[in-house]
């Protein structure tokens, strides 16, 4: 589990903020100050709308670099793993109680969750839950509509 301020990532996820970063820092920066000094040259600062959308953008940009910086210097990279134990990388295969269908889920770090990609977080309720279980095990966790029993059919 990460301490402090750590960030899971897969090698993937790394290499991608890293583009971004580097997108952010030399694209974005000068596309943002071409805009600043073309807003500048309208004249009137106080009300120029121009100027203050890009001093907007500007701000949401570092901080955004800021972000990710910050993302990249604690991440610790997991490999995709072939285990017999629910752990971040692993691809793991549940069934609720009760019901027929199945549910595929990868574990994840929190800045790749996402589940439209059924990528969950590692400590979302569900994520957190399966942690650290085996195949053929079961596991519950509570959502707003109550505790849920699962069993885990195979772990990749």
């Amino acid at each position: 589990m990460p301490e402090g301020n750590e960030e899971y990532l897969t090698q993937e996820k790394f290499n991608e903020l890293k583009e971004e970063l580097d997108y952010l820092k030399t694209t974005r920066r000068k596309e943002i100050a071409e805009s600043l000094e073309y807003a500048r040259s309208l004249g009137d600062l106080s009300e120029n709308a121009e100027y203050q959308e890009a001093r907007d953008l500007q701000a949401s940009t570092e901080e955004r670099i800021r972000k990710v910086e910050s993302v990249l210097q604690s991440a610790k990279i997991v490999s995709d793993k072939k285990s017999n134990v629910v752990g971040l990388g692993s691809t793991v295969t549940i069934q609720k109680e009760g019901e027929k269908g199945k549910h595929k889920y990868s574990i994840v770090g929190t800045e790749e969750a996402d589940m439209a990609q059924q990528k969950i977080s590692y400590v979302s309720p569900l994520g957190e839950a399966m942690m650290g279980k085996k195949k053929g095990e079961t596991f519950t966790f509570t959502t707003p509509n109550g505790t849920m029993n699962y069993k885990i059919l195979s772990i990749e």
